[in-house]
C-alpha cells in the first residue's frame, strides 16, 4: 500500500471511529452537530476537489466545461439579443425603481447580496414613504402569497458587521413565504471559506425584470446626484432623509450593532457623512434567464450543503422551456432534469410553459397575460428590446459548486484589446499587475498597456480615464491603519510605482502615459444647518436635547410592528482635541469619544412627542436657511455666496465640511458602444473566480445615434453613450441638482424600471458639451475642471491625499488641527465662499505622487510572497 493511501485509511479509521461517537450520542444534538462539523472539515481540508473526483462529478465538469467553452469569454451564459436595459446613477433613482419592480411582483422575488438591511427605506424622505420600508415591501407582497427567497453573505463576525443573522430573523419573522439562505460557513464544513465573500448584488421578480450593478440593498448607499454631507433639520425633523444607522462615515467608524437600528449613532451635529456613487441597471428580456440560472444554481448548492433535508428551504427549478427553446444552453446542463423533478417552478414569460409551473390554474393565467402589459410597464413592454446582453460572473467550488469561471476578467481583457478610441472605467479599486511575478494575478492592467502602446506606436489618440475613490472606505488614519496603506499601495503598484506599473511601463517603451491614461478622485463639500447657539436655544427651550430628538426620530423610523432589545443609544463623534489624523476621519479603535448617552423611547406615540416637544422650541423658523448646500457643486440656480444663515459667521465657518465622495461603481464604457457593469472590483478577490463570487453584464446597444468621435462622425450606442455623458455631466457639475425634500417631487423617468425609458436627453446643451469623449475641448474641461476643484479643496479644508505631502515626516507636519473634514483655512469666510463657489462637480485629480519617497510602502514583505493574508486586501 503506498503512503498516501496508507494516510487515507488512517484518516477514515478515525472519521469511523468519530462516526460510532456520534451515534452513540444521538441524545446530545450539540455534541453530535459539533462532532459532525469536524468529520466535515477533516474531509475538505484532505481534499478540497472533494465535489469534482468521482467519475459522475468529473463528467458533470466536462459538460459545464463544454457549454463555457462554446460562449464569448467562456461565459456559462451566451449572447442575447433584443434585451431592454437601463442604467441607473446613484440610489435615489435606483431605489425608487426596486420598489417598483417589487411592488410589481405576483409570483417570486429573488435577491441575491453581499449585505441586505432590511430597515432600508426605498423611497425618500423617510417621513412620507412609511410602507417602502424593505421589510414591510417584502412583507406585503409575501401575504398576497409572493415567495420570496433571499441570499446573503454569512460574513466573518470578528471582522465585519453586517449582521446577515439579522437579516435572516428579521426577514423570516415576517412570513413563512420569506426564507433566507446564508452562505458560506467559514468553520466547521467541508468548504470552509475564510477570505472570501458572495459579491453580486441581484433582485429577480417573476423571472421577467432583473437588476444587477453595485448598489447592496443596505445601509449607507441611497444617494442623491446632489450627494448631501449634511442631514439636520432642526425645525422639521421629518425631512430627515438618512434615518438611523443609514446616516453614516465609514471612513470615520464603521458600521456598529446594525440589528440595534440606531446604536452608536455618529453625532451628524459635528460629523460629514460619506456620500455614496454608484451605478446599476434593471433590464427586461430573456438574459434574465441566465441571471435566474445563476441563482437557482446558487440556491440549490447551498441547500445541498447545508439543508438537502430540511423541507423549509424550497428546492428551485430553472424556468427554461427547452421545448419552446430547445437551441437553450441549459438543455445541456447536469443538473436541468433532477432540478426539474423536485424544483419548485415559477412561470418564464420568455418561453412560456405550458402546463408544469406552480401558481394559478389557467383562467387566472389568462387573467394576469390581460394585466401584464401594466404591471411591467404599459405599452413600453411590448416593444422589442434593442440591447445585446451576455451575462458574465466569477464563481468557483466554493461559492457555486462549480469549477472555476472567470468570464467577467476575461470580459474585461478582450473589452479593453478590442477598444478602439477610449476607455472609461469607474471602479471602487484598482489593483492588477502587468506580469506573472506579481502577487496580483488579474492582467487588467497588462492589457491597458499593451493596447495602449499599439496606440502609440501608431501615432492615434487613445484615451483612458479611472475614477476610483480617494481613500479605501475604511475607517482611519492612513499611517496607522495598514488595510488602507496595503489597499493604497497596490494600486499605486499598478498606478505608477513599483516598477512594473502602468505608467513605468509605458514610460520605459518611451511613450509619457499621461497622454493616454489619468486617474481621479470625486470629492464634496457642504454645510451643516446647525448654528450651535441656535440648537443650545432649542434645548433650553424645549427641555429636549438634539441627541435626545435625534434618537426619537429613529424610533419613529423603526415603528411599533419590530422587535427592539435596547434600552439607551450612545452618541458617539469624533475626538478632536488633537490633530485629526490628516482629515481622513478617526478610527473607532482609539479616537472616538461618547458625547451623549440617551434613554430609547418606549412607543412610536413617545418617539414623536419628543421630536415636536424639541421643534417647539425653536425661537424662529429657520425656512430660509438651506438644511444642505451641496447643490451648488451642479448647475443650481442660486448661488452660494447668497445663502443665508441664522447663526455668527464664526458658527457657519464652523459648520462648513467635506468628504471624500465613495466611488462604488463597478463599471467600464469602451468607445461610446459597449459596457461592462455588475458587482466586479478590479482587483483579485472580483477578477480571479475563486475569491469573491461576482456578476455582470456586457451590454451593447443596436440604437445607434449620431455623434462624433475627436471630431469626426461616428455612430455611438444609446445605452453606453448616454449613461457615459450623464456619469461626465455630474462629475462636471452640468446637471441640475437632485432635490427629495417632501413626497411631492415629480416621478421621473429615470426612477421607472425598465422598460420604462429613460429620457433623450442627447439634444441639451450639456450634453453636447461632453458628447465627444476625446475631443480636444472636453478633455480640456475635464481637465480643467479637476484641478481647480483640487486647488480650491485644498486650499480651504487641506484634503489629504495631497502630492504636496511625499514622506511621513511631511504628511506629519501638514495634517491640520480641526475637526474631521471642516475647514482647515485661517481665511476669512467671504473668501472661503468664494473660493468654494468656483468647484464644479465633484470631480478632482488624483495625487497619485501622495507619498511617494515612503519605498517600504510598495517594497515590503507583502510583495514578496511572505504575508498569508495579502489576499484580503488584494
Amino acid at each position: 500500500m503506498s503512503f498516501l493511501g496508507k494516510i487515507t485509511g488512517q484518516i477514515q479509521q478515525h472519521a469511523d471511529n468519530l462516526t460510532k461517537v456520534v451515534n452513540k450520542h444521538k441524545d446530545l444534538p450539540l455534541i453530535r452537530e459539533g462532532i459532525n462539523r469536524t468529520l466535515a472539515e477533516v474531509r475538505g481540508t484532505w481534499n478540497p476537489n472533494h465535489r469534482h473526483d468521482d467519475p459522475d462529478e468529473i463528467e458533470k465538469d466536462k459538460i459545464r466545461a463544454a457549454i463555457n467553452a462554446s460562449h464569448r469569454f467562456e461565459s456559462f451564459a451566451n449572447i442575447r439579443q433584443r434585451n431592454t436595459v437601463k442604467w441607473y446613477i446613484d440610489g435615489h433613482d435606483y431605489f425608487w425603481a426596486v420598489a417598483e419592480i417589487l411592488e410589481a411582483a405576483k409570483e417570486c422575488i429573488f435577491i441575491l447580496d453581499w449585505w441586505l438591511t432590511p430597515e432600508l427605506y426605498l423611497k425618500r424622505p423617510p417621513a412620507d414613504y412609511q410602507e417602502y420600508r424593505l421589510d414591510r415591501l417584502l412583507k406585503r407582497k409575501a401575504e398576497q402569497g409572493v415567495k420570496v427567497y433571499v441570499i446573503v453573505y454569512k460574513e466573518v463576525t470578528q471582522t465585519m458587521n453586517m449582521s446577515s443573522h439579522h437579516t435572516k430573523n428579521a426577514l423570516q419573522e415576517l412570513h413563512p413565504n420569506i426564507i433566507v439562505l446564508r452562505h458560506p460557513d467559514h468553520i466547521g464544513t467541508d468548504s470552509s471559506v475564510q477570505f472570501w465573500s458572495h459579491h453580486e448584488k441581484v433582485i429577480v421578480v417573476d423571472n421577467h425584470r432583473a437588476c444587477i450593478g453595485g448598489l447592496d440593498a443596505c445601509f449607507g448607499r441611497w444617494d442623491t446626484q446632489s450627494h448631501p454631507l449634511a442631514d439636520v433639520h432642526p425645525t422639521d425633523f421629518s425631512r430627515t432623509l438618512f434615518p438611523g444607522q443609514d446616516w453614516n462615515n465609514a471612513r470615520v467608524q464603521d458600521f456598529q450593532q446594525v440589528d440595534n437600528y440606531v446604536s452608536n449613532t455618529i453625532s451628524i451635529l459635528d460629523t460629514p457623512r460619506m456620500p455614496w456613487h454608484d451605478v446599476h441597471m434593471s433590464f427586461v428580456g430573456d438574459a434574465v434567464l441566465d441571471v435566474v440560472q445563476h441563482f437557482v444554481e446558487r440556491w440549490n448548492e447551498i441547500k445541498t450543503r447545508k439543508y438537502a433535508n430540511d423541507s423549509k428551504y424550497d428546492w428551485l427549478a430553472f424556468p427554461h422551456d427547452v421545448n419552446a427553446a430547445p437551441g437553450e444552453p441549459i438543455q445541456r446542463h447536469p443538473h436541468r432534469e433532477t432540478f426539474h423533478e423536485v424544483g419548485r417552478k415559477f412561470r418564464n414569460r420568455w418561453h412560456e410553459m405550458k402546463d408544469d409551473w406552480d401558481g394559478d390554474d389557467n383562467n387566472d393565467r389568462r387573467e394576469e397575460d390581460d394585466n401584464d402589459e401594466n404591471r411591467y410597464g404599459g405599452s413600453h413592454t411590448t416593444r422589442p428590446g434593442t440591447c445585446t446582453v451576455q451575462v458574465c460572473r466569477s464563481v468557483s467550488d466554493w461559492s457555486h459548486g462549480v469549477l472555476t469561471e472567470r468570464s467577467i476578467q476575461n470580459a474585461y481583457l478582450q473589452l479593453i484589446r478590442e477598444a478602439n478610441h477610449y476607455i472609461y472605467i469607474e471602479n471602487q479599486f484598482f489593483i492588477s499587475s502587468t506580469n506573472d511575478k506579481s502577487p496580483v494575478k488579474n492582467q487588467i492592467a497588462r492589457a491597458l498597456v499593451d493596447r495602449i502602446l499599439i496606440a502609440a506606436k501608431e501615432g492615434k489618440k487613445f484615451k483612458v480615464i479611472v475614477v476610483i475613490p480617494e481613500v479605501p472606505g475604511f475607517s482611519g488614519d492612513i499611517q496607522q491603519e495598514n488595510g488602507i496603506k496595503t489597499i493604497m499601495a497596490a494600486q499605486w503598484r499598478t498606478i505608477n510605482r513599483g516598477g512594473s506599473s502602468i505608467y513605468e511601463e509605458i514610460r520605459n517603451a518611451g511613450y509619457e502615459p499621461l497622454d493616454y491614461i489619468r486617474f481621479y478622485h470625486l470629492r464634496s463639500y457642504d454645510r451643516i444647518n446647525a448654528p450651535a447657539s441656535f440648537i443650545k436655544q432649542m434645548e433650553q427651550n424645549s427641555g429636549v436635547s438634539f441627541h435626545e430628538a435625534q434618537v426619537a426620530l429613529a424610533r419613529c423610523w423603526i415603528g411599533d410592528d419590530g422587535f427592539w432589545h435596547q434600552k439607551t443609544v450612545k452618541i458617539k463623534a469624533p475626538a478632536w482635541e488633537k490633530p485629526d489624523q490628516a482629515n481622513l476621519g478617526t478610527t473607532e479603535k482609539s479616537a472616538v469619544e461618547e458625547i451623549a448617552e440617551v434613554n430609547f423611547p418606549p412607543s412610536t406615540q413617545a418617539a414623536y412627542d419628543i421630536v415636536k416637544q424639541f421643534e417647539s422650541g425653536a425661537p424662529r423658523g429657520d425656512e430660509d436657511v438651506s438644511d444642505s448646500i451641496a447643490q451648488h457643486l451642479l448647475e443650481d440656480v442660486t448661488d452660494l455666496r447668497d445663502e443665508r444663515w441664522l447663526g455668527t459667521e464664526q458658527e457657519e465657518k464652523d459648520c462648513f465640511v467635506t468628504e471624500l465622495l465613495y466611488i462604488h461603481s463597478k463599471l467600464m464604457i469602451v468607445d461610446d458602444r459597449r459596457v461592462i457593469m455588475g458587482s466586479a472590483n478590479i482587483n483579485d478577490r472580483s477578477q480571479k473566480g475563486d475569491g469573491d463570487s461576482e456578476i455582470a453584464l456586457v451590454v451593447e446597444d443596436t440604437d445607434m445615434i449620431e455623434t462624433t468621435m475627436d471630431g469626426r462622425p461616428y455612430m455611438a450606442g444609446r445605452f453606453a453613450a448616454t449613461l457615459r455623458r450623464k456619469l461626465y455631466r455630474e462629475h462636471l457639475g452640468l446637471i441640475p441638482p437632485q432635490y427629495c425634500v417632501t413626497g411631492e417631487e415629480p416621478v421621473t423617468s429615470f426612477m421607472r424600471a425598465a422598460p420604462y425609458p429613460n429620457d433623450d436627453e442627447t439634444n441639451l446643451r450639456e450634453d453636447w458639451m461632453v458628447r465627444d469623449p476625446i475631443s480636444d475641448d472636453l478633455m480640456t474641461l475635464w481637465t480643467n475642471t479637476a484641478r481647480t476643484n483640487r486647488e480650491m479643496f485644498q486650499q480651504v479644508f487641506k484634503t489629504v491625499p495631497t502630492d504636496t505631502v511625499r514622506n511621513w515626516e511631511q504628511y506629519k507636519n501638514f495634517v491640520p488641527k480641526v475637526k474631521t473634514g471642516h475647514i482647515a483655512s485661517d481665511l476669512p469666510l467671504p473668501q472661503i465662499k468664494d473660493k468654494l463657489a468656483r468647484i464644479r462637480g465633484a470631480l478632482v485629480e488624483a495625487p497619485i505622487n501622495f507619498l511617494i519617497e515612503q519605498k517600504e510602502l510598495i517594497d515590503n514583505a507583502d510583495w514578496r510572497g511572505l504575508n498569508p493574508s495579502l489576499p484580503i486586501f488584494i
